[in-house]
């Protein structure tokens, strides 16, 4: 069984640091790309949500014993196999943890530019992963 109290740590630390996103995610663009406090908080911040991401997802797996997932890709698909996440989300996580390995071990090919489209475009699909979080074991 899931330890709530983890959870919901997790999932606050989250909601904290996509408050963070969403005040950068209203800067003009060429404003953002020009200040690298922007950008450089920017990426810090969507790398520590997915991160927290990636913890919730092995903490679900491993207290209902799901099995032990390779790959933090092979997690979120465990969570979508056990009805946690819903098939349509399998990609944006996915994407979302292989733009995590690319700040963290490619951090200089990534373009600021998609980083101001990812505040833009993107984070709805944490917000989701966070309600799905939330509907399952709340």
């Amino acid at each position: 069984m899931v330890d709530k109290d983890i959870l919901q740590r997790k999932l606050s630390f989250i909601d904290l640091k996509l408050h963070n996103l969403e005040t950068l995610k209203h800067l003009e663009r060429h404003d953002f790309l020009a200040s690298f406090q922007s950008v450089d908080s920017a990426k810090y911040n969507l790398q520590v949500c997915i991160e927290a991401l990636i913890d919730i997802s092995n903490h679900v797996i491993a207290r209902e014993r799901w099995g032990i997932p390779g790959t933090s890709a092979e997690a979120v698909k465990l969570l979508i196999k056990h009805g946690v996440l819903d098939k349509d989300k399998e990609l944006s996580i996915v994407q979302m943890v292989k733009f995590r390995n690319r700040i963290v071990h490619l951090y200089q090919e990534v373009d600021d530019s998609e980083i101001y489209r990812i505040l833009q475009e993107n984070l709805d699909d944490i917000k989701d992963f966070i309600q799905a979080v939330m509907s399952k074991f709340f």
